[in-house]
Formats: structure tokens, C-alpha cells, sequence
């Protein structure tokens, strides 16, 4: 198995990354195990999840994603192997179970999520921690034409990257990435860190197949000229690259 660094971070990851979004939901704990298994023994050492998992993200079964991948790891006693990847949710009324419907990118919702997902993970730190859609109205999950809201009453970024770091210090996180985001939000967060003295973040995780080639556009000559890795989701188009939609 390849292995790249991760941004400029000198941690080497495996090229593949096993995405985990369906373990609890189209995915039994026995099955989801027998992946992470395979993916192991292929020298697989990435393992993405989040707070919302699985999908379709249903108030009975969020949070299942990381209980499973925490009993694998108990049971394989390799979590000093793995580099473990998870996410904290943006706003949206679409969950409204979800810290009362009131989820945010601010400092409480950020520590609660945190202390959440260590609990679910029984791990004392998360190696990427990513914000797993911007706080503020844009483009994103595949919605084009972008339209400026009227009022903007979004998380500032700054106070967003000021928690992160704080968690960094504290040692609860190694590094900060993000997800869904754009150009404008990449480098903004970039400038913000580097003028604020706080944790560069390293990732961006958007989506990227042959037939979602939106990130050429404009993040990839950050993602090049930045050092910023990429993390591709859905590289086989939700399965349709495989054929097995086909018939």
C-alpha cells in the first residue's frame, strides 16, 4: 500500500482511506468489521468517520459509525496503527436531533461533539479532526449557483480555527481539517490560522470522481501551491463508477 504525508504534517497515511459512512445503517457491526479487517491487512492505516454517521443520518442510529469502529478497535487493540479521521456536524434543520436542532461550528458545539465522539470512540484523542460542512449559507453537497444571504449570521471563522486550537493544545486532537468547503473558505481559514498564530489546518475532504470534477476548478491549485491534502469522497460516484447500477 502507498502511503503519502498528510498536508505538511509528516504523518504518513495509506493512500486508500477507508470511508465508513454506511457501517450501522446498510452495514451490520459483523460486516463493517470484516471491512476494517480487509482494509487492515491491505495496509490500509486511515480510517474517515463523523458525528452524523451512518447515513441516511436518522436520530436512532447517529453515532452508531464510531460505537462499531470503537469495538473493532478494542477488539484488534491497534489503535497506536490507525490514524482516525471524524468530523463535527454544521448547522441544519435536517437534524434536528442533533444538540436540539441548534448545531453550530462555535465553541460549545465543538466541545460537546469532541467529548461525544471520544466517548463513542473510547480514544483519548482524534488524529483529523474536520468541520464537516461550513456554518455559514454556501456551496455545498453538490448545490451550484451561489446566492449570497441576505443576513449573515454564521460562526465567525476565527472563533471557529480559536477552539480547534485550544483542543489542540489540550492534546485532544492532533490535526484540523475540513470538509465540504470552498476555495474562499480554504484560504480564508489558511490566512486566519497563519494571522492568528493557530493550528494550520491540514485536509480538505470534498468530493472528486470522474464524474465530479467541481475541486479542478479552484481548490486544486491550493490544494498544490498550499501543501493542503485531499481527501476524495465518493471517488466511484456513490458506486455508479463501479457498473453495478448498470442493470
Amino acid at each position: 500500500m502507498q502511503q503519502r504525508e498528510l498536508g505538511r504534517t509528516g504523518l504518513r497515511v495509506s493512500a486508500l482511506c477507508l470511508g465508513t459512512m454506511t457501517f450501522g445503517k446498510q452495514n451490520t457491526e459483523h460486516q463493517a468489521h470484516t471491512q476494517l479487517n480487509r482494509a487492515l491487512e491491505a495496509g490500509v492505516n486511515f480510517l474517515d468517520t463523523a458525528e452524523m454517521y451512518p447515513v441516511p443520518p436518522r436520530s436512532g442510529t447517529q453515532g452508531r459509525t464510531e460505537q462499531y469502529i470503537d469495538n473493532w478497535l478494542a477488539a484488534r487493540g491497534c489503535r497506536d496503527r490507525i490514524v482516525l479521521a471524524t468530523k463535527v456536524a454544521g448547522p441544519g434543520d435536517w437534524l434536528p436531533y442533533l444538540r436540539g436542532g441548534k448545531a453550530r461550528l462555535d465553541r460549545p458545539n465543538i466541545k460537546v461533539a469532541l467529548e461525544a465522539s471520544l466517548r463513542r470512540l473510547r480514544t483519548d484523542y482524534i488524529d483529523l479532526y474536520q468541520l464537516h460542512w461550513p456554518d455559514r449559507k454556501t456551496n455545498y453537497f453538490g448545490q451550484p449557483g451561489y446566492r449570497h444571504p441576505a443576513v449573515d449570521s454564521s460562526v465567525p471563522l476565527a472563533e471557529t480555527l480559536e477552539v480547534l486550537g485550544d483542543l489542540v493544545a489540550a492534546g485532544k486532537i492532533r490535526y484540523v481539517g475540513f470538509s465540504n468547503e470552498t476555495p474562499m473558505g480554504t484560504m480564508r481559514m489558511l490566512q486566519l490560522a497563519a494571522e492568528l498564530g493557530l493550528p494550520r489546518p491540514v485536509s480538505i475532504q470534498n468530493p472528486y470522481s470522474l464524474l465530479n470534477r467541481t475541486f479542478e476548478i479552484g481548490l486544486a491549485e491550493i490544494a498544490i501551491r498550499e501543501q493542503f491534502g485531499l481527501l476524495a469522497y465518493s471517488p466511484m460516484a456513490f458506486g455508479v463508477l463501479s457498473g453495478k447500477y448498470l442493470e
